[in-house]
């Protein structure tokens, strides 16, 4: 698997011009340790109970975007993907508004923001590779051509993954095509598959991520998410994405209507 020189930053108060070079070139930046462990810890109690909410409520959506589930590894229910994650909790709403978090849309500028209430949300997505599970990996994909499937030109976004579980490459996991954000309109559209394609790439790599640390990537970087090469406990991977946006505010609320590519989405997502 390829690797780059430089792979890893630590975050301080703002981005330095080495980040943003990087950035620039790439596509996508790792950041070690951006919140402690018991701040991970803390995320995780909120997202069980979270998940309790839902499953105790009956939801099947949220905001008209259709909630993920399948089982756990004793077979009792799991929640899988959770979006609009943080309409539930204060605690994840203050995080998403940290200065540090709010310092991102420097990276592409202009009217960036966070989506807290666009596209998905706050994301919070549970692999696990198991019998029971329906949600092990995620094919090769670009994020920023949703927006076509809404009616709208594409726009510049980011997404913002801070990762609750140790997930080192050569367990599967976050894999990027590094400088694939440059690549025209027709490559972010159809250089692979969306979400069919699951064959690694010889110019892939692989990031080696520890529970607390914090990835970005631009929204027409290709990446996917490679299945663990563990069954059970060994497999399981927690993160929570939310985008940072540009162009025209889109919130989403309890009347939005669900987008046609999410309806098919449980055909193409393993």
């Amino acid at each position: 698997m390829k690797r780059l020189d430089t792979q890893t930053f630590t975050f301080n108060e703002k981005l330095t011009e080495e980040q943003i070079s990087f950035f620039n070139q790439n596509g996508f930046l790792h950041f070690k340790n951006f919140i402690a462990k018991d701040t991970v810890q803390l995320f995780l109690n909120e997202f069980k109970r979270i998940e309790e909410q839902i499953l105790t409520d009956g939801e099947q959506k949220i905001n008209g975007v259709p909630l993920k589930f399948g089982k756990d590894l004793d077979g009792s229910p799991l929640v899988q993907r959770i979006c609009f994650a943080s309409k539930f909790s204060p605690i994840l709403r203050e995080y998403i508004q940290d200065p540090r978090i709010q310092s991102l849309t420097t990276l592409i500028g202009g009217d960036a923001r966070v989506g807290e209430d666009e596209k998905d949300g706050l994301v919070f997505n549970h692999y696990v590779r198991d019998k029971h599970s329906k949600f092990t990996s995620m094919g090769w994909h670009t994020d920023s051509p949703r927006d076509l499937f809404l009616g709208q030109k594409i726009h510049k976004m980011l997404n913002i993954g801070t990762h609750l579980d140790d997930c080192l490459s050569r367990n599967g996991g976050l894999k990027v095509l590094p400088g694939t954000h440059t690549q025209g309109v027709f490559q972010t559209l159809f250089r692979k598959k969306q979400f069919i394609d699951h064959q690694p790439d010889v110019n892939e790599v692989g990031l080696d991520i520890e529970a607390g640390d914090l990835t970005i990537h631009d929204g027409d970087l290709w990446h996917r998410v490679e299945a663990s090469v563990f069954e059970g406990e060994q497999s399981r991977r927690r993160v929570m994405y939310v985008p940072i946006v540009t162009g025209k505010y889109v919130p989403k609320n309890e009347h939005s209507k669900t987008p046609f590519y999410q309806r098919l989405a449980k055909y193409v997502v393993k």
